[in-house]
């Protein structure tokens, strides 16, 4: 399984930074004995090693080598690999980057390395023959993507930034077989990819007939991107201390990584 994560954002909410933003210090981690700051990138990561990822592609800015000097070439035993995004595109341009790599039997998780969730196993109740959404229930649901599903938990519409979302379930990760990817990618380019959102391509993919579902398996969501979200997110880890999952503290990435990157981060929770 792949998990793609797309990391060539700029990270303008949080900026002057060092380094690049995935790399923020949230939380900590053991290092055998030893207690280490924890990039902020680590937690998606270790939730997509948790569902079965075992191929992790980074999709990066020209000038973000830190974060391949920080993973390397792996990282608890999934292999590690990186694709370039030239300029800022979008999500979905830098999702797709990721395309080459992926088969069309194998089966793909996408997240945002600038979140903090829980539970930490969520992505393992997402089905892997059709495209589906983790949902988080949110306070402010009009800073995110809302998803609006039927009761069988079919995706009817999913609101982009809307001022007054109809439901405070927002998504915070999403799985898809390769040929779903494949399918979205063809869609994008025959709109002029001109969809920088992956809910207004994903909208347009329902209204042609494609399917995808909504699963309410998350129950805590911070995007980590301003000073306010960090504070959350150093909170909502207190919280979930004593639940930490069977490999958290034990990513170890690239032995190049930061010492001593710096503070600032963003909301919601």
């Amino acid at each position: 399984m792949w998990g793609i994560v797309p990391a060539a954002g700029a990270g303008s909410r949080i900026q002057p930074l060092a380094f690049s933003k995935e790399l923020l210090p949230v939380g900590s981690r053991n290092d055998g004995d030893i207690e280490r700051p924890r990039a902020v990138s680590e937690y998606l990561v270790e939730r997509m090693i948790l569902a079965g990822a075992d191929r992790i592609c980074f999709v990066i800015a020209p000038g973000k080598s830190d974060i391949l000097e920080y993973y390397g070439s792996s990282i608890e035993g999934a292999h590690v690999c990186y694709a370039v995004q030239p300029r800022p595109a979008g999500l979905c341009d830098a999702v797709f980057r990721a395309l080459p790599f992926v088969h069309a039997t194998e089966s793909v998780i996408v997240g945002l390395p600038d979140t903090i969730w829980f539970p930490a196993d969520a992505l393992r109740a997402l089905p892997e023959d059709v495209l589906s959404f983790l949902l988080f229930p949110v306070e402010r649901p009009e800073y995110f993507d809302a998803v609006v599903t039927d009761e069988s938990g079919a995706v009817r519409e999913i609101q982009v930034k809307d001022a007054r979302p109809s439901t405070h379930w927002v998504w915070g990760a999403f799985r898809m077989p390769g040929t779903v990817l494949q399918t979205l990618h063809a869609l994008w380019q025959s709109r002029g990819a001109r969809d920088e959102y992956i809910g207004t391509l994903v909208n347009a993919y329902l209204a042609a007939g494609g399917v995808a579902r909504g699963v309410r398996a998350g129950n805590s969501y911070v995007d980590v991107g301003t000073l306010d979200g960090y504070r959350q997110a150093i909170q909502l880890l207190a919280r979930h201390r004593e639940d930490a999952p069977a490999t958290a503290g034990r990513a170890r990435p690239h032995p190049t990584a930061p010492k001593d990157p710096g503070e600032p981060a963003h909301v919601e929770g």
